[in-house]
């Protein structure tokens, strides 16, 4: 598939910054109803590890020469799934969305050969907005497989944290400790293999894949029943524009759940954040996930707000 006459595509650089923020805000005003993107957050994915710009991303300009869309591939691991996205301005380039989604799908099949790999999976999300883009998504050898919901709380008027259930502690995590952040590492990955998406990710792997906006030590958590290691709460900046704290990640060890780990850990962090004048805490939801998080969640204040639908495809590698 090829772009409509006039319109051209050329590789982005650091120096397409703010072309591509004015994009992506216009994407994200579309799909959620307000820019959720920063230049920092464009930077960030332009120099992610395991992706090169040079040969893992488009832009494509209308034309009048103006910048209109954007690819992206992110992997920040270099295992497992591409997460694959194609941004454009709804106003102007909703039309080669589905040539550039082409291009970027070829990219992931060059990036399985390159990684001696028969086939990779590719992964995009659909906001309820987007409804062409699923169609586009279908069309091309997509199914959904999947639905994450956001869920909100309001931090006005937080009552005061309470007491743990007995035996339960919770405290902060020791950032400058390297056995303290192996520690949360193995709760992390223990607590989530028994999940559809699971991925085995070593502790330096795992380390140097953290973003720049998740590094909110203060605001991760490490939980102990009697003394034993049994919860690990992790939270990131990347929801500071709406105001909201967010909990990128929370993990009970299986013996441990449903005695109230997992609201000890949730409790604190909306205390901290609510500290901070933060105007609510949120998280998103894998409504896959075996241990029915949503019932936990709606337990401490938090409701659903919007969904997000996964949709994937198995792309053969180049050549085969």
């Amino acid at each position: 598939m090829t772009l409509p006459a006039g319109w051209t595509a050329r590789r982005p650089t650091l120096d397409d910054v703010p072309a591509i923020l004015a994009v992506v805000h216009a994407a994200d005003t579309f799909a959620v109803g307000y820019p959720d993107f920063d230049a920092e957050d464009v930077r960030s994915c332009l120099t992610a590890p395991f992706f090169d710009p040079a040969h893992d991303s488009w832009l494509v300009s209308d034309p009048d020469g103006r910048v209109a869309g954007w690819t992206l591939i992110d992997n920040p691991t270099g295992v497992g799934r591409e997460f694959v996205d194609v941004y454009v301005d709804p106003g102007r380039a909703a039309s080669v969305r589905a040539a550039l989604l082409v291009r970027v799908l070829g990219r992931v099949a060059e990036r399985a050969a390159e990684r001696g790999l028969p086939a990779l999976t590719a992964r995009a999300a659909v906001y309820p907005p987007e409804t062409r883009w699923a169609e586009e998504l279908v069309a091309g050898g997509f199914a959904r497989v999947k639905r994450y919901v956001r869920m909100i709380r309001p931090l006005a008027d937080l009552p005061a944290e309470p007491p743990p259930p007995p035996g339960v502690t919770v405290r902060p995590l020791r950032a400058d400790d390297e056995a303290d952040l192996r520690l949360f590492h193995r709760i992390y990955d223990t607590a989530f293999r028994d999940t559809l998406d699971y991925e085995p990710l070593g502790f330096d792997s795992w380390r140097e894949a953290l973003p720049s906006y998740g590094k909110v030590w203060d605001e991760w958590f490490l939980a102990e029943v009697d003394g034993v290691p049994a919860g690990a709460l992790q939270s990131s900046d990347q929801d500071l524009e709406q105001d909201t704290g967010w909990v990128r990640t929370l993990s009970v060890l299986p013996a441990y759940r449903r005695r109230g780990v997992g609201s000890a850990l949730l409790w604190r962090a909306f205390t901290v954040y609510a500290a901070k004048g933060r105007a609510a805490a949120g998280l998103g939801v894998d409504l896959t996930n075996p241990t029915s998080p949503a019932t936990l969640y709606r337990s401490v204040g938090l409701r659903e707000e919007r969904w997000i639908d996964m949709y994937e495809r198995s792309i053969p590698a180049a050549g085969v």
